[in-house]
């Protein structure tokens, strides 16, 4: 019951920075897609603290719940946004596990397949493979968005460890 509850409110949480996020564009939307990655916070911490089951699971029901709040259910973006989760935690989950990566590293990885699978979705449904001409914006600055991500999880991190012993019931 204690881990249902954690997860929940990080699922919370993470579609709360989602939507705030959205607001907030980048370059003034010159890039479409660049986005600082907020929520994917939520989902390194949950890949590191829980399981990939639980990321996955997580990160798939902050993309519906988003796109039922905000963006719509079965739309363009939400199967961007889809692709892109699903890239990023497998992805991440590999370098975790088979690479030698600090998770400040991981987090790059995940954010650079994340803006991948936006792009190969984006070919894939738009029928444009004009698309992929986004795709080197994307992953330049998927590096310093990764790198920020990173930090803040590696934080979030250290401090769940620290006061994990905490019980409220």
């Amino acid at each position: 019951m204690k881990k249902f509850t954690r997860l929940s409110m990080l699922l919370a949480l993470s579609v709360a920075l989602n939507i705030i996020e959205t607001s907030l564009p980048l370059l003034n939307g010159y890039i479409p897609g660049l986005r600082l990655g907020l929520a994917n916070i939520v989902t390194l911490f949950i890949l590191y603290q829980f399981s990939l089951k639980d990321a996955l699971y997580i990160g798939i029901l902050r993309v519906f719940l988003v796109g039922i709040l905000r963006t719509g259910i079965f739309s363009t973006t939400f199967f961007f946004s889809l692709t892109g989760v699903l890239l990023s935690i497998l992805f991440m989950y590999l370098a975790k596990r088979f690479l030698n990566l600090s998770i400040i590293g991981v987090s790059i990885i995940g954010s650079i397949a994340h803006s991948t699978g936006q792009v190969l979705a984006s070919i894939f449904i738009l029928q444009m493979s004009s698309m992929i001409y986004y795709l080197p914006w994307l992953l330049l600055f998927s590096i310093p968005t990764g790198i920020l991500v990173g930090i803040l999880c590696k934080q979030l991190v250290k401090f769940y460890e620290q006061n994990l012993p905490i019980e409220i019931f």
